[in-house]
């Protein structure tokens, strides 16, 4: 053992690391070792380990399937991935207690109940929760229909949160406000490992934990609408966030009056901004005096409507296509190159003040930028956090949005989610950071492979897989199919009449020379009022990336059709 190696801090027995606040001397060490602790470096007594593999999590005996000590592993939050973690734990045989910040199950998700997600229900089940769920007589719903998030709450994780293998284990209301370690602080070294973690709640009480696995997310923690990644001056102001929506309001539902009759400013250039400036544009179509400004940080219109062909998103035409319509018919008044700098609250009213001083003035303002993770509960365990990300070195170049969509992340799991800290995993949405490509089947496919680790099971743990078809599950075509299907029924017109307008836009479309003007003759020919058909085609525009397979459109560029496309910045791939 060399003089370093000597000198390294001792991972042995809590007291007599404690009293030494040092490695043990090497007899002291072998001694130590052969009482049955264990020890950070090598000495010839105790190199007897398989170096190949890592120790193991902080609280979990050498034997698998026992948690060390008499604490549970605690989930921080009750969401898809939290009780898909509590589900392999109970598989397993691990004891655990979840922390639910909200009321009830799902509660993060119940606030976009209103959202359909982009990948059907045969990617949105854990794999231990179906089996849990099974066993009590459970059905699943149809694994090719795509939920809103209310179904995902009311069909899948509510009942799932009620079984008695879960259910007495969950608490609600208890949101976490730090997490440390009993008896050491970040910069403590000596007893470290062995020491449990303590989850503190917001009312001050502590809870012991063997292991941590955070499945909070990041819905609470949405990016700001300043442009530099601080928030706006005046942004913070009561005044100002009084006219300030996140992400995703329920437009048609418990928000509307908020929107109707009012003119809306939308910040945003990602999935988030579509969802909510095809929904305003249907309401303008019922709430006369609805107007909608689109405000982004480009420059040019296909910056703001994004990467055109080279976009490696399999739906890539859906979105892009739709709100390339409603700002071409004139229902949408798009804004490129605002960098937002301040926003004011004047008589009732918001101001937008950009970088270059242009001003925007609006009713309201949709603030649809994205989230990002809160580390702060976590400022006393050791993280290492990639500096662009923030999600771990390790999974970093494997989910950076400038390289992947979500359907081609690779699978991954406790090795690239492992921090300095022995035992903490940051999982699900918190997990990939500001990168918006997260899909819940990768969240299932983490807890799996950590609560293998935690029970000792190594060969379980990196035998990784996940089945996501590059071109499917993350597709937003049949997202905005099934989008495409609500509004007729909201319009009052028969199921078939969509694709009915679809199919004779595109007859029109070689002689018509755009999207707009082709939908307009094709609502003329079936005697379909043109604004709702303009509305339906906005919500269609995948139909239209079938030009150049075989359409009588074929030969006309994609830049004169008006096909052009939106960039995943700023909102998930799948809800």
């Amino acid at each position: 053992m060399s003089k370093d190696q000597t000198a390294a801090p001792c991972c042995g027995p809590a007291q007599a690391a404690e009293q030494a606040d040092a490695c043990c001397a090497p007899g002291t060490k072998t001694e130590a070792i052969d009482a049955g602790a264990s020890c950070c470096g090598t000495s010839n007594a105790s190199a007897t380990a398989d170096d190949t593999v890592p120790a193991q999590p902080a609280g979990v005996a050498g034997r698998a399937g026992r948690v060390d000590g008499p604490h549970p592993v605690v989930v921080i939050g009750a969401g898809p991935v939290g009780l898909a973690a509590a589900a392999h734990l109970h598989e397993r045989g691990l004891p655990f207690t979840v922390l639910e910040a909200g009321p009830s199950a799902g509660a993060a998700v119940a606030a976009w109940g209103h959202v359909r997600l982009f990948s059907p229900w045969r990617y949105n089940i854990d794999h231990a929760a179906r089996r849990l769920l099974e066993a009590a007589g459970w059905a699943a719903p149809d694994a090719d229909v795509l939920p809103t998030g209310a179904d995902l709450v009311e069909a899948y994780l509510q009942p799932l949160a009620k079984l008695p293998q879960v259910a007495p284990y969950i608490r609600y209301d208890a949101p976490v406000v730090a997490i440390g370690r009993v008896g050491v602080d970040r910069v403590k070294t000596a007893g470290r490992e062995n020491a449990p973690f303590v989850v503190r709640l917001a009312t001050g009480e502590d809870v012991l934990a063997a292991a941590v696995i955070d499945a909070s997310g990041t819905w609470r923690t949405p990016n700001v609408l300043g442009a530099n990644g601080l928030a706006a001056h005046g942004e913070t102001d009561p005044q100002s966030t009084a006219l300030i929506d996140g992400a995703l309001p329920d437009v048609f539902g418990a928000d509307r009056d908020r929107f109707a009759g009012r003119h809306t400013v939308v910040v945003g250039a990602g999935h988030s901004a579509a969802n909510t400036l095809l929904a305003l544009a249907e309401l303008a179509e019922q709430e006369p005096g609805t107007t909608i400004t689109w405000a982004t940080r480009g420059g040019s219109v296909d910056r703001a409507l994004g990467g055109g062909d080279a976009d490696a998103l399999p739906g890539r035409g859906a979105l892009g296509t739709g709100t390339k319509l409603l700002v071409d018919s004139g229902r949408v008044r798009l804004v490129t190159g605002f960098a937002v700098h301040a926003v004011t609250a004047i008589d009732g009213h918001a101001e937008l003040t950009a970088l270059d001083g242009r001003t925007l003035v609006a009713d309201r303002i949709v603030a649809a930028t994205g989230f990002r993770p809160d580390h702060t509960i976590a400022a006393e365990l050791r993280l290492d956090l990639d500096p662009a990300l923030g999600c771990t070195r390790t999974l970093a170049p494997l989910i950076d949005p400038n390289e992947h969509s979500c359907g081609t992340v690779r699978p991954h799991g406790v090795d690239e989610l492992t921090q300095p800290e022995p035992g903490y995993f940051a999982v699900g949405m918190k997990s990939y950071g500001r990168a918006p490509t997260f899909l819940m089947a990768t969240g299932y496919e983490q807890v799996r492979s950590i609560t293998a680790a935690l029970a000792g099971d190594w060969t379980a743990a990196r035998d990784v897989q996940l089945d996501l078809p590059e071109t499917g599950v993350c597709s937003s075509t049949q997202g905005y199919q099934a989008m495409l299907d609500d509004a007729a029924g909201r319009f009052g017109l028969a199921p078939d009449v969509p694709n009915q307008l679809i199919s004779a836009a595109l007859r029109h479309l070689p002689t018509a020379g755009t999207i707009a003007a082709a939908t307009r003759a094709a609502a003329d020919e079936l005697g379909i009022d043109p604004d709702i058909a303009l509305q339906l085609a906005s919500l269609a525009g995948n139909q239209f990336d079938t030009i150049g397979q075989g359409t009588a459109a074929a030969g006309l560029p994609r830049a004169e059709l008006g096909l052009v496309n939106v960039s995943s910045s700023g909102g998930g791939c799948c809800g």
